[in-house]
């Protein structure tokens, strides 16, 4: 898969027009963690692990003042309102912890007993082959890999199952991300997911996603998933248009993916969501408004729609350099992709759930993503896998042999671990509060006394650029700022920096 997050169904980049495609949440996740930097699509949040300020892997810029969000007069705010898109996770500004006292930090968050529901990230870091705009491949995937893959996972459950971390509140999601999960042979991916529900203490209305491919998954598949407990699928597809997906180095063409997808709905058994990414070299609007209406003519129940962003170096960017694809769209053109989308699948009866997902009916609730950007703890599981809890964010080792030697040596297998930054709730509450489309500033100015007054600038330059309005205690992005929601979330973020914080007792457990 592409992979999506972070955690968040789809991170980090300074500059994220010079970044490989890393879609959030069911494509690229904020809590996949690579083996080097990297995640969000969209322009949102969204995939970390070691000791270099953010699990995940993600590379930060230096944090920028109010200034330089003001929108400057005069511009369309769908397509002129910044320069480009940026990347403002709820974690920046977290502080490295130093390797010898990351596994007592980690250690401290396990025994220490949580109130509110949690997820779970199961990262499965293998992939059959690597797509050309991906940014998280971490390793080729051999069937024979399954038993050994679902054995270290199950392990590691029954290891910290009774910790208070894990036992004392329900989860209300788990996601298997990756990498592409749906690659694990039959009986052991039917495996794993049984014991997620006979190990961990699950919610009843609990959501079990297991995200994958059309390529290598197959009905049978699919099956012993539903009969083992997971009742969604979120499939990466980017795009139906068979020669783009080739050039990008997707193996099935898009008739057959979007029959899979079909196939998969008629089961009736769980909720089928796709990805589709927009702005991709070669694609047209043209085939973008035909991968929307196919999107719209399907049986599924939902879709999230990604910008592409290209990681500098990374081998789209090398394509697309040596000539040997077209350039991509520029962030003016995703812009009017975007609009023109969401307007259309809104009009065919989708509900707009966050800036990039669509949902209808009632089956598809979207828990694991929307958690992540509540900002609830995520505990990882599995190698490569992020999470955070109690004022940690960590990783664990992505190798299987180095994270059996790390336990046989009384060592935590995890590649890194940091602080979270002291404005963490509150960037969350700005984070969730922008993806579903009202930003409470009395409940951020509560978090963070000051915020309003802060922010106030910033929102009365954004209401005068059509970027959004205040309506009573809530600010309301338009279509133009959904686009442009982590400018958006980057800008408040430079709010709360402006004013003096407080160290709560959360932030002190680590």
């Amino acid at each position: 898969m592409h992979r999506r997050p972070p955690n968040a169904e789809k991170a980090s980049r300074s500059d994220p027009s010079q970044n490989d495609a890393v879609p959030h949440h069911g494509a690229s996740h904020p809590h996949a963690s690579p083996p080097h930097a990297g995640t969000t699509g969209a322009g949102h949040p969204a995939k970390p692990g070691h000791a270099g300020g953010h699990p995940g892997g993600h590379p930060m810029s230096a944090p920028k003042t109010i200034d330089a969000f003001f929108v400057p007069a005069g511009r369309d705010p769908l397509t002129q309102a910044f320069s480009g898109r940026e990347f403002s996770p709820p974690w920046r500004g977290s502080v490295a912890i130093d390797p010898a006292e990351a596994g007592s930090a980690v250690a401290r968050a396990f025994a220490t007993p949580r109130a509110e529901s949690a997820a779970v990230y199961i990262n499965v870091p293998y992939c059959q082959s690597r797509c050309l705009f991906c940014g998280f491949f971490q390793n080729v995937w051999r069937p024979e890999l399954s038993d050994a893959y679902v054995n270290d996972v199950i392990a590691e459950m029954e290891e910290m199952v009774a910790t208070p971390l894990v036992s004392t509140a329900p989860i209300e999601s788990v996601y298997l991300g990756g990498g592409t999960p749906s690659a694990l042979l039959s009986v052991p991916l039917a495996r794993l997911i049984a014991n997620v529900r006979r190990l961990l203490p699950l919610d009843p209305e609990c959501e079990i996603t297991v995200e994958g491919r059309a390529y290598g998954f197959g009905l049978e598949k699919a099956v012993a998933a539903f009969d083992a407990g997971a009742n969604r699928v979120s499939l990466g597809v980017q795009t139906f248009d068979t020669a783009v997906r080739r050039r990008l180095g997707r193996k099935l063409d898009g008739a057959a993916t979007l029959a899979f997808l079909n196939d998969l709905a008629a089961l009736d058994r769980a909720s089928i969501v796709c990805d589709l990414m927009y702005g991709l070299p070669g694609q047209s609007r043209e085939i973008w408004r035909r991968d929307i209406e196919t999107v719209a003519s399907s049986r599924i129940d939902g879709v999230t729609l990604y910008a592409l962003n290209i990681f500098r170096g990374g081998p789209l960017a090398k394509s697309i350099a040596d000539e040997k694809l077209p350039p991509a769209a520029p962030v003016g053109e995703q812009a009017q992709m975007y609009a023109e989308a969401a307007e259309f699948l809104v009009a065919e009866g989708f509900r707009q759930v966050s800036q990039s997902h669509f949902a209808r009916g009632n089956r598809e609730r979207n828990r694991y993503n929307s958690g992540i950007k509540r900002g609830v703890p995520c505990i990882p599981f599995g190698p490569g896998a992020g999470g955070q809890a109690h004022g940690v964010r960590w990783s664990n080792l992505v190798s299987i042999e180095e994270r059996k030697a790390a336990k046989a040596e009384g060592q935590a297998p995890i590649a890194g671990a940091s602080r979270m930054p002291p404005a963490y709730a509150a960037q969350a509450a700005i984070t969730a509060g922008l993806e579903a489309g009202s930003l409470p500033i009395d409940v951020v100015d509560a978090i963070a006394p000051g915020f309003a007054r802060a922010a106030a600038p910033l929102l009365d330059n954004w209401t005068a650029a059509g970027l959004g309005r205040v309506d009573g205690s809530a600010f309301r992005a338009t279509r133009a700022g959904t686009f442009w929601i982590t400018n958006l979330t980057g800008g408040l973020y430079a709010a709360l920096d402006a004013i003096p914080h407080t160290v709560t007792a959360t932030e002190e457990i680590a």
